[in-house]
Order: C-alpha cells, then structure tokens, then sequence
C-alpha cells in the first residue's frame, strides 16, 4: 500500500522469504490475541493487519479467563487501570408482560470469586494489545492487508495489498464476518438476522454503580449498564429496528433523560459521552471453525448478540486455543497446518452451546407466546431459588470447565 513503512515493506519481504509457520490475518481483538499466544509458544508469526484508524466506543466485559490470559501475554498490566470489576450482576424483568419474572442477583464472592470479570473500553484494549505486539520482537507485523488467500496441499499463499505474497503454513483467520480466509477455505456460514438494533453508549452519572452490572429484559431486548472506573458505565441498549431510528436521532438533554427513564434513574442523573455505535442484531455460526490450512477465530467463526458478555470472549477462547494446539505441534517438529482437525474439534461445544443459549434467550424476550414467557420467568425463578444451580450457572458463564486452555487457567506452558 502506499502508507507502508520502509520498515513494513522491510518486514513483508523478510516474511514471505522466511516462510513463518503461521499468519494471522486480521488486527481486532481476536486476532492480535491469537498472535500474540502463537509468538508465545514460540511459532513463527506473521500479524497482517492495519493498525485501527478510529475510536471503538464500545467496551468489552472481560471475563476471568481472558483476564488470566492477557497477564500471561504481557497485556493485563497495561489494561488494568482502565478497568472497572464486575462484582455483582443483576437481571430485571421489564417487558411489563403478565409473566414476568423475577430478579436475579450473581454475586461473584458466591463462588469464591473477587470478580466474574472487568469491563474496559475497547480502545484501551486494543491500544494495550498494539502495545505489546510493537514489544514482542519474535513477532513481525506487516502493516497493509491480505486481498486473496490461495490454499494448496503445502501451504497457504496470502496476496497482500502492497503486492507481495506471505506464504504459510497455517492462517487464522481474523477477518471478521465477511472473512476472506473463510470463502477461500471453502467453509459455509449459516446466519440470521433479528428485527433489532444494538445501540452502544458511554455515561457519565451521578450515583455510584458499585461494580454492579445491571441487564434490564425488555420486550425488544436488553438494556445492559455495566461498570466503567469512576462514575462513568457503559450501556448497550437492544431495541426494535424503527424504534433504533428514533433514538439515534436524539441529542444531548433529550437522549440523557430518555436513558434516565430507561434505566429507572439507578443512576442518577446520566450524561452521554461523544461518541455511539449502532449495529444490526444477528446470529452466525460457521459450519466448521478450521478447515484447508485455515483456523477461524472471533466473528470469523461466529457471531451472537451482545447478550451475556460471550461474544469477544469466545473469540479470545479461539485464539489460545489454536496458538495452545499449534505449538504442540510446532514443538514436535509437525506441521501446524494439521491444527485444524483438532481446533475444530475443541470449539465446537462451547461455540455452539453458547451460540445457540444466547439466541435462545434473545428469542424468548421477542416472543409474545405466554408459554415460553412463563418458562423464561420459571428458568430465572428456579436459579434464584436453588442455590447450587445458581452456583453452577455462574461458574459456566464465567469458565466453561470443557474448553479452556491451560493458558487461560493460569498456567503458560511453552
């Protein structure tokens, strides 16, 4: 591309000549993860991607797991002042229908936790893991991005966009959800779109949160405060597609009381930051998370509603996961081309148990059918009541005990 560096084209042409293990392809979360764990296990590198251009408003609830694998990465340490702990989260029923159910209350000492996790800003985030790619010298970045992605039996050959070829052993493919690495891997994407829109805001307001995240159900979907440091919280906020028009066309005095009244003034008195997003509701699932050389991880393999705090933690899950398997392999003197059998193998469960839970639960907000109100409201009601299913439910949101890596129970293997 034109704006690359001497030092890029430098990198580019030292990589394609050196012929790295693995490329990923990409430079969101997901991606800059996935290569900073394969650099960690020692497999040479290549990150191909832009370094982002604008500010990300939204913010990522980060759960223990992926916290315990950023502080093995180096990351942690650079992200933390800009973090708010979740200690406490509640779900009320707002929908004003007959069934309604009852109040939840998670409580992370319950399980023994200081926190289920912590809230950040993505542009902190992302900053942080820039950071620390720029620190690691085993890892080379080529700063421009991949246009074609040609698979063969030996290798996968990438055509970037400053002309040169990146040829690999394996790619991930970071690339979002119309991912290139996934067309050329010949792997099929089953999507769904929902009748909503997921507004995104951050607030400054006059009550103290107290690390609580609170997720209103509304008859159109979540309203979702959650925690940021200081007297500052993030929201999403689901709504009906035309109902999304008209908010967006709110500003200053009137979009903060509207919020207010939204959120029961549990707040206080809210001002909205510059700064909001707004993005189509839908659910996707790729048909196979690796297949033909390439590894699929983040919205390249799946996408879910903002439900739950699931859909960059189960990205981050993806990216330990395929660096853990391909350094295994690495280390034994294979080829890391052959992760894909067994990444495929490991992220199916989680993926599409959570998947098709988050989907779930959005539809059953939607539906008008009393029956499936009511077993929404009974569901709730019963983890309220029973204490050990309560436990159960939060130890699973929290760390899914069938597909964590070791990376992210704490230990870092080499």
């Amino acid at each position: 591309m034109n704006d690359q560096s001497e030092s890029d084209r430098s990198a580019s042409a030292q990589a394609t000549a050196g012929g790295p293990s693995a490329a990923v392809i990409g430079g969101g979360p997901a991606g800059l993860v996935a290569a900073l764990a394969l650099a960690h296990f020692q497999v040479p590198t290549v990150l191909v991607a832009r370094r982002p251009d604008h500010r990300d408003n939204r913010t990522t609830a980060l759960m223990g797991p992926s916290v315990a694998a950023l502080e093995a990465l180096g990351v942690w340490p650079r992200c933390r002042v800009h973090a708010a702990p979740l200690q406490v989260m509640r779900i009320t029923d707002d929908t004003g229908r007959l069934w309604r159910a009852p109040e939840v209350r998670f409580e992370a000492a319950e399980i023994g936790l200081e926190a289920f996790g912590w809230n950040i800003e993505n542009t902190h985030l992302v900053a942080a893991l820039w950071e620390r790619v720029a620190a690691t010298p085993s890892l080379v970045h080529v700063a421009t991005t991949a246009q074609s992605i040609r698979i063969d039996e030996s290798g996968v050959a990438s055509t970037l966009a400053d002309g040169t070829t990146l040829d690999c052993r394996l790619a991930i493919g970071a690339d979002g959800r119309n991912s290139i690495c996934r067309t050329a891997a010949g792997i099929a994407l089953k999507s769904r779109s929902y009748p909503q829109t997921a507004l995104t805001f951050t607030l400054a307001h006059t009550r103290p949160h107290h690390n609580i995240s609170t997720e209103f159900h509304t008859a159109h979907g979540p309203f979702t405060l959650v925690p940021l440091p200081g007297a500052r919280s993030s929201l999403v906020w689901v709504v009906a597609t035309g109902e999304a028009e008209r908010l967006c066309a709110l500003t200053g005095p009137a979009l903060d009381a509207e919020i207010e009244r939204r959120s029961h003034s549990i707040l206080g008195k809210t001002r909205v930051e510059p700064g909001r997003g707004a993005f189509p509701m839908a659910v996707a699932t790729a048909d196979e998370f690796a297949a033909n050389r390439v590894a699929l991880v983040g919205e390249a393999a799946h996408l879910v509603p903002p439900i739950g705090a699931q859909g960059l933690n189960l990205g981050l899950r993806d990216a330990v996961t395929i660096a853990e398997i391909a350094g295994d392999i690495h280390r034994g003197g294979g080829d890391i081309g052959d992760a894909t059998a067994e990444y495929d193998r490991r992220r199916r469960a989680d993926i599409r148990s959570r998947s098709v839970a988050v989907d779930l639960l959005n539809r059953s907000l939607l539906s008008d059918f009393l029956a499936v109100q009511g077993l929404r409201g009974l569901g709730l009601y019963a983890i309220d009541r029973i204490g050990p299913l309560r436990r159960a439910v939060m130890r699973a949101g929290v760390a899914p005990r069938a597909a964590m890596p070791a990376l992210m129970c704490g230990e870092a293997p080499m």
